[in-house]
């Protein structure tokens, strides 16, 4: 993964909206996931084909328990300007009508977010964007840790309170994990590849 930083009194922007033109004009490799990340922008190799397979397996899910006029998204940015955050989450449910204001979509707007880690910046899952997202006030946070200890996961993270979660449920793969309302959604893990 490689990282750029904005430097802190650029003439050509202030703060946030120079390190979102630096964002903007990355020129990274085609499927990479470019995403700021504590201010830096950030650059990760295109994900596995476990990994997609993961996403797709719940987007397909989720599908079938929202409402019309909420959609699933895999390649919508959520700002997080509190944090220096513009993250690419793997998966997020958003209202349509967020993204009908011709703006940025503001993470707070998600109901939703899933993040299936990589070996490779799984830490960012587990930790920077669950507290960007936590401070933004995404309801539920899903966090698919294929990495984790050699025991991969699934954590329902809830609550949001002063950029933290509450964990709401973590099962290892093979178990089921439920998403609670308005999802109302079980979620058999088994069906997750591994790597």
């Amino acid at each position: 993964m490689s990282a750029l930083a904005a430097e802190s009194g650029s003439s050509r922007g202030t703060g946030w909206d120079e390190i979102v033109r630096i964002w903007e004009e990355t020129d990274a490799p085609e499927g990479s996931k470019v995403e700021i990340i504590e201010g830096v922008v950030t650059v990760a190799p295109p994900p596995s084909e476990e990994h997609n397979d993961t996403a797709e397996l719940v987007q397909r899910l989720l599908y079938t328990a929202i409402p019309d006029d909420w959609g699933v998204y895999q390649t919508l940015g959520l700002a997080c300007p509190e944090t220096g955050g513009l993250f690419m989450p793997d998966l997020c449910v958003v209202p349509r009508a967020a993204l009908r204001r011709g703006t940025r979509v503001h993470a707070g707007e998600a109901e939703l977010v899933v993040e299936v880690t990589s070996k490779s910046n799984a830490n960012h899952d587990r930790i920077k964007k669950a507290h960007g997202y936590a401070v933004a006030g995404v309801p539920l946070y899903l966090l698919l840790d294929a990495w984790q200890s050699g025991r991969p996961t699934a954590t329902l993270y809830g609550e949001p309170q002063s950029g933290t979660y509450r964990v709401l449920a973590s099962v290892e793969y093979g178990e089921e994990l439920t998403l609670p309302a308005p999802f109302k959604l079980v979620l058999d893990t088994g069906i997750f590849p591994l790597g």
